[in-house]
C-alpha cells in the first residue's frame, strides 16, 4: 500500500535528542514550541537539509563542486521525503537596485512585453528586453548608471566655514591625519595660498581646488620638524569633490561612507529625469505609456491598464501572463505596491508575501514547502490572506510544513508537531505529533495553555503618562504630514496592517526631539554572521571573563594579558584552527565536512592557555557553561553576575556562553539584545526611550510573556517603551495604542485611532480593532 507519511528516525541535529517522528504528506503541518526548543532544527536543519542533500546527489559531480552545499544532517534515516522548497525569514541586503519587480520577476515579463509588443518610433530598431532594465549596461542611463539619482556636492557643503584658511581645515570634506596634510602640502607646492582665509581666494582658484578632475603629481618638500628628517616625496592632488565621490562609491567602511554622505546632495538625474533608462528605451511605449511610467503604477492600477485589449497575438500572450502573475500578488493584499518600489523600503511582512506569491505562481506539484514563520511581520488581517495561500499550496498537491507561533495558523493545521518542553538542553523532544486537538492531553507542552485558552483578559489599569512627546509632521514613504503624540513613562504599541507606515513613524523618533534624553533602538538584525560572534562576546561578558583570568596567579606569573584568552587573535588561540575549534575538510563534489581540530580537539586554545584555570575551570570549559551554571560560577563577580542575571531574566538560561551567533534563532538574538541593554540600564541615570520593531517576532507566546515582563519593568523604572507590534496580546497589555492605516501603501499612512487599548478596540475605522476586541473577549 502507498505510505503517505515521512518517517524520521534518530534526528540529532543541534539539540534534538534522537527524535523519531512520523509526519503526513499532502497536509498543512505546523511545528510549534518555545524559542530554541528545536522545531527549526527538525523542520529546516533535518527535513529540508536532507531533501537538499538528496537533490544534490542527483547532480553531476563536477557541477556539485560549483554549488554551495549544506552538510548532511545528523539523522539516522528519513523515508518518504519528497523534494523540498524553503522560504526562510530573511531581509534582503539593502540595495536601491532590488525592487518589487525583481523580487517577483514581474519586471522581466514587463520588459519582454515592451521588447516584443511595444510601440516603437518610426524607423527605430527593435530593442532586446535587457535594454529596458536600469540594471544592465544596455538599458541604464549613462549619466546616473541606472540609479535615477546623481550625487552632487557644493562649495557650501564642502567649506562650511569660509573664514578658515585651507591650512586651518576650511575644506571639511578632506580626510584628517597625514592624508589631509598631504593634500594641503600638494596645494601649497602648486602655488595656492593655503594660509589666506577661504573667502578671500579668487573664485577661479576656489573652483579648481574643490571641483577639478585633474590629478597633478608634484614633488613635495615637507616643512622639517625639529629632530625629525622628512624627505621629499611625490604627491598627487585630488579635489575635494573627487575625494568625496570616490570615498562614497568605493569605501568598505560604513563610518567613512557616512562622513562622505554628509557632503553630498541627491538630485534626480538631469539626463533621464530620474527614470533610470536610456532615451531610446524611454521612446518605446505600450498603451501610450513608457515602461518607467507603468512600473511606477500600483499593481492594481497596472492590471487595469493591461486589461485593454492588445493589438497583436504576441501582446495578448504577454499581457495575459503578466496579469496572471499580478493577480497572485494582489490576492495577498499587495496591490498598492509599484514594481519600482525598492526592497529596503518594504516591511518584513510585505517582503515575505512577495516571495510567497512567486512560489504560488510556480505551480509546483508534489513538493514540501518548508516555511519559517510566514506570519512574522503580518497584521492579523494580513494573516488571513496568508492562510488562504497556504490552503491553495496544499490543494495543488503539495505538503506545507510551517514553523509557526501565530495561534490562528496553528489552529488551521491538519497536523501539529510540538517540540519541547523547554529550550536548548531542556528541549529537543517531540511531545506531540498528531491533530491539534490531541495537544490538549499533553501537560508538558508550553503551547497547550495558549492554544486552548478561552478566558477574557482581566481589566488592567493603564499608567498615567509623565508627559507627552510630539511626533511630526512626518512626510516619508506613505506618510504625509502625519502627527502623533506619544505618552512618556508608558508602554505604547504602534499598530496597523503591513505597509501602513508603522516602522516609518517609529523611525521618526530621534534624540533631537524635545523631551528625549536618551534613545535606544533595537532592530531585528542578527547579533553576528560568523561563529566567532557569540553570546559572551556580544553582551560584553567575555571581556569580564578574560579580565578574571588575567588576575589568576598563574596568568600573572606568565605575564598573560586579556588578549591571551581571546580565540579571535593570535597568541593564546590554537593556530591550527585559528581559534575556530574545528577545521573544514574539502571533499570536492561532496559537501565540505567539519571535524574537531586535531590539535585542540575543539577547545579553540593552545595548551599553554588552557593550563590557566579560574576556580578549577580553564577558559574553554567556562565557554561551555550554560548561563544558568555560569550564574552560580561567577556569583562572586558583580560585573559578570549582572550580565548573566539579565540573560536569565529574558529566559536564556539554557544557552552556553560560547554559543555561536549563527546557531541562535531570531527570537534568541532579539532577547540577547534586550539583555545587553538591561544590564546597561542598571548603571544608567535618567529616563530612556526604547523603540523596538516587532520584538515578539519569532517568539512563542510563553516567551512573549517573559519579554513583556522585562519591558513593563523598564516602564515601571520610569522609562518609555514604544513597540511596533502585530501580536494582539502585547497590544492589549499596552498603556496606549497608535493605530495607522486603514490600509497599506497609499491606502494607509494616517493615524486612524489613538488611545488606551480598550478604546481603540471599539474604533469603527480601525482594521486592528476587531482583532484587539477579540483578544479582550478571549479567543474562541
Amino acid at each position: 500500500m502507498h505510505d503517505s507519511y515521512i518517517h524520521v528516525r534518530g534526528a540529532r541535529e543541534h539539540n534534538l535528542r534522537d527524535v523519531d517522528v512520523d509526519i503526513p504528506r499532502d497536509a498543512l503541518v505546523v511545528f510549534t514550541g518555545v524559542s530554541g526548543s528545536g522545531k527549526s532544527s527538525l523542520a529546516f536543519g533535518t527535513l529540508y537539509a536532507e531533501s537538499q542533500r538528496r537533490y544534490f546527489e542527483s547532480v553531476a559531480p563536477y557541477a556539485r563542486r560549483l554549488i554551495h552545499q549544506v552538510g548532511a544532517p545528523e539523522v539516522g534515516e528519513i523515508t518518504g521525503l519528497p523534494p523540498a522548497v524553503s522560504l526562510e525569514q530573511r531581509r534582503s541586503a539593502p540595495s536601491s537596485r532590488s525592487s518589487v519587480g525583481t523580487v517577483t520577476t514581474l519586471s522581466n515579463s514587463l520588459r519582454m512585453l515592451f521588447s516584443r509588443a511595444g510601440d516603437y518610433p518610426e524607423g527605430a530598431e527593435r530593442l532586446d528586453s535587457d535594454a529596458f532594465s536600469p540594471n544592465t549596461a544596455a538599458g541604464a542611463c549613462p549619466e546616473c548608471h541606472g540609479l535615477g539619482l546623481v550625487h552632487r556636492t557644493t562649495e557650501a557643503l564642502l567649506v562650511p566655514d569660509p573664514a578658515l584658511s585651507v591650512r586651518e581645515g576650511a575644506i571639511a570634506a578632506w580626510p584628517g591625519a597625514w592624508q589631509g596634510k598631504n593634500l594641503r602640502d600638494v596645494l601649497d607646492t602648486l602655488g595656492y595660498d593655503v594660509d589666506k582665509p577661504w573667502r578671500d581666494l579668487p573664485q577661479q582658484e576656489r573652483d579648481w581646488i574643490l571641483f577639478t578632475d585633474e590629478q597633478p603629481v608634484v614633488t613635495v618638500h615637507p616643512v622639517r620638524d625639529a629632530g625629525r628628517i622628512q624627505r621629499p616625496y611625490q604627491g598627487t592632488y585630488m579635489s575635494a569633490q573627487r575625494y568625496v565621490l570616490h570615498t562614497f562609491a568605493d569605501t568598505k567602511s560604513q563610518s567613512l561612507r557616512a562622513k562622505a554622505e554628509r557632503f553630498l546632495t541627491s538630485d534626480p538625474c538631469p539626463a533621464c529625469d530620474g527614470r533610470r533608462l536610456r532615451p531610446e528605451s524611454l521612446a518605446v511605449t505600450f498603451a501610450g505609456r513608457t515602461i518607467s511610467e507603468l512600473a511606477a503604477l500600483p499593481l492594481s492600477e497596472l492590471d487595469r491598464v493591461l486589461h485593454t485589449p492588445p493589438g497583436t497575438e504576441t501582446a495578448r500572450v504577454l499581457t495575459d501572463d503578466l496579469r496572471a502573475r499580478i493577480a497572485v500578488v494582489t490576492e495577498l493584499g499587495l496591490g498598492y505596491l509599484g514594481l519600482d518600489r525598492t526592497t529596503p523600503t518594504l516591511s518584513g511582512g510585505e517582503l515575505q508575501r512577495l516571495r510567497l506569491a512567486t512560489q504560488l505562481r510556480s505551480g509546483l506539484f508534489g513538493v514540501v514547502y518548508v516555511l519559517d514563520e510566514p506570519s512574522a511581520g503580518l497584521h492579523p488581517a494580513d494573516a488571513e490572506a496568508l492562510l488562504v495561500v497556504l490552503d491553495r499550496l496544499k490543494a495543488a498537491g503539495n505538503s506545507v510544513f510551517v514553523v509557526e507561533h501565530h495561534l490562528d495558523v496553528v489552529r488551521r493545521a491538519d497536523w501539529l508537531v510540538d517540540v519541547g518542553p523547554a529550550a536548548g538542553v531542556h528541549g529537543g523532544r517531540v511531545l506531540h505529533s498528531g491533530p491539534p486537538a490531541g495537544l490538549a492531553d499533553v501537560p508538558d507542552s508550553a503551547t497547550r495553555p495558549y492554544l486552548f485558552a478561552h478566558e477574557p483578559l482581566p481589566v488592567r489599569e493603564v499608567r498615567e503618562p509623565s508627559g507627552w512627546l510630539k511626533l511630526g509632521p512626518v512626510t516619508r514613504h506613505n506618510l504625509h504630514d502625519v502627527e502623533a503624540e506619544l505618552p512618556l513613562a508608558t508602554l505604547t504599541a504602534v499598530t496597523g496592517v503591513s505597509g501602513s507606515g508603522k516602522s516609518t513613524l517609529a523611525a521618526s523618533i530621534t534624540e533631537e526631539l524635545p523631551g528625549v534624553q536618551r534613545l535606544v533602538t533595537m532592530d531585528q538584525k542578527p547579533i553576528g554572521r560568523t561563529p566567532r560572534s557569540n553570546l559572551a562576546t556580544y553582551t560584553g561578558l567575555f571581556d569580564v571573563v578574560r579580565k578574571l583570568f588575567t588576575q589568576t596567579p598563574e596568568a600573572r606569573a606568565r605575564g598573560y594579558r586579556a588578549g591571551r584568552f581571546s580565540f579571535n587573535v593570535s597568541g593564546g588561540r590554537c593556530e591550527t584552527c585559528q581559534g575556530e575549534g574545528f577545521v573544514s575538510v574539502e571533499l570536492l563534489f561532496l559537501p565540505s565536512t567539519y571535524t574537531p581540530c586535531p590539535d585542540c580537539h575543539g577547545a579553540r586554545y593552545n595548551p599553554e592557555t588552557l593550563q590557566v584555570t579560574h576556580q578549577g575551570l580553564n577558559i574553554a570549559q567556562v565557554l561551555d557553561l550554560t548561563v544558568e551554571r555560569a550564574a552560580d560560577f561567577f556569583a562572586d563577580s558583580p560585573a559578570a553576575a549582572r550580565s548573566l542575571r539579565a540573560l536569565l531574566d529574558v529566559g536564556l538560561g539554557y544557552l552556553t556562553l560560547g554559543q555561536p551567533a549563527t546557531e541562535l534563532s531570531g527570537g534568541e538574538a532579539q532577547r540577547i539584545k534586550l539583555a545587553s541593554e538591561l544590564q546597561r540600564a542598571t548603571t544608567r541615570r535618567g529616563p530612556t526611550l526604547y523603540v523596538l520593531d516587532e520584538p515578539t517576532t519569532g517568539l512563542h507566546p510563553a516567551d512573549v510573556e517573559v519579554l513583556m515582563r522585562q519591558l513593563h519593568g523598564l516602564v515601571d523604572a520610569g522609562n518609555t517603551v514604544v513597540v511596533v507590534e502585530h501580536d494582539m496580546s502585547v497590544v492589549a497589555g499596552a498603556d496606549w495604542v497608535i493605530d495607522l492605516g486603514p490600509g497599506g501603501g497609499d491606502a494607509g499612512g494616517r493615524v486612524v485611532a489613538a488611545g488606551p487599548p480598550r478604546e481603540v478596540a471599539g474604533s469603527p475605522e480601525s482594521r486592528t480593532a476587531p482583532y484587539l476586541a477579540r483578544e479582550f473577549a478571549g479567543r474562541a
